[in-house]
């Protein structure tokens, strides 16, 4: 599985420490001596699916090189209430200090991935059909979060503006409402390798983006039936892909239409923090 690239790990981390005055933390210091040592665990409180270990890691040794990190499990492993998902260990003061910033990290991290492994669950045994994620993220936490849906079994989208082609609804109203004209413009310009989706509301802008060319589809706002109908009328022409508010109830109505892709913008938007807590034991 790709790792969050590590500038990119480190500016977020230190980011959010520095939000935190992790090392200006007043309490521990006017409570906790100096030379007080401890060990904690993350405990998994509720049934999960782990991601953001190596933010929760960082975050500890961002604060204080020398506290030492133990995963227990890897990013994308499922837990049970009760488990130990990881052990620090070093001065009191430091692990205190970082705490909530990784925390907050796992937590988040681990409620992406954990609603995206319940969207890929709900794809029926035998239907192709993946689950994708958006660009509706976390600003500056894009990276993370699309981890994340990966560690949950799903699949990234394009990563950001330059990394696709899609044509949306706004782009077309922009370029005079024309699906047809949208899509032989975007094709004029486009790379040898790079595809060109575009966004349609009805069967007939789906012909219309068919026949100017377009070799991916997203069927915005459709209803189950008339996924079924562009499937049948797409025959293969084109890869589709269903979006639009699908509520997981809704997951394996549309998987059974054939649809290559349902994209859902509730996996980073809309995901519950994870229940994890941080319990400290004094070492002697």
């Amino acid at each position: 599985m790709t790792a969050i690239p590590q500038d990119v790990l480190e500016r977020a981390v230190d980011l959010a420490l520095e939000e935190d005055a992790a090392l200006g933390d007043l309490t521990s210091r006017l409570t906790v001596d100096a030379t007080t040592r401890a060990r904690a665990s993350a405990l998994a409180k509720s049934g999960l699916v782990v991601a953001g270990l190596e933010p929760f890691a960082a975050a500890f040794r961002r604060v204080d090189p020398t506290v030492a990190v133990e995963p227990l499990v890897v990013d994308g492993d499922r837990a049970k209430p009760g488990d130990v998902l990881a052990r620090v260990e070093g001065p009191a003061r430091s692990l205190l200090a970082a705490e909530r910033v990784a925390l907050n990290f796992l937590q988040r991290l681990s409620g992406v991935a954990t609603l995206t492994r319940q969207y890929v669950d709900a794809v029926p045994a035998g239907c192709p059909t993946r689950i994708l994620d958006t660009r509706k993220t976390t600003p500056g936490l894009r990276a993370f979060e699309r981890h994340a849906v990966r560690c949950g079994g799903g699949v990234n989208h394009r990563s950001d503006l330059a990394g696709g082609i899609l044509i949306k609804d706004n782009h077309i109203a922009a370029c005079g409402g024309s699906v047809a004209e949208a899509v032989r413009r975007a094709l004029a310009g486009a790379g040898p390798t790079q595809q060109v989706e575009v966004e349609v509301a009805t069967l007939e802008q789906l012909a219309e983006a068919l026949g100017a060319g377009a070799r991916a589809v997203l069927l915005d706002n459709m209803t189950p039936a008339l996924v079924a109908e562009a499937v049948k009328r797409t025959a293969g022409r084109a890869a589709l892909e269903v979006s639009g508010g699908v509520r997981l109830e809704q997951v394996a109505e549309f998987a059974r239409t054939g649809v290559d892709f349902i994209s859902v913008g509730a996996l980073t938007h809309s995901a519950a923090a994870a229940d994890v807590s941080l319990e400290l034991e004094l070492l002697p």
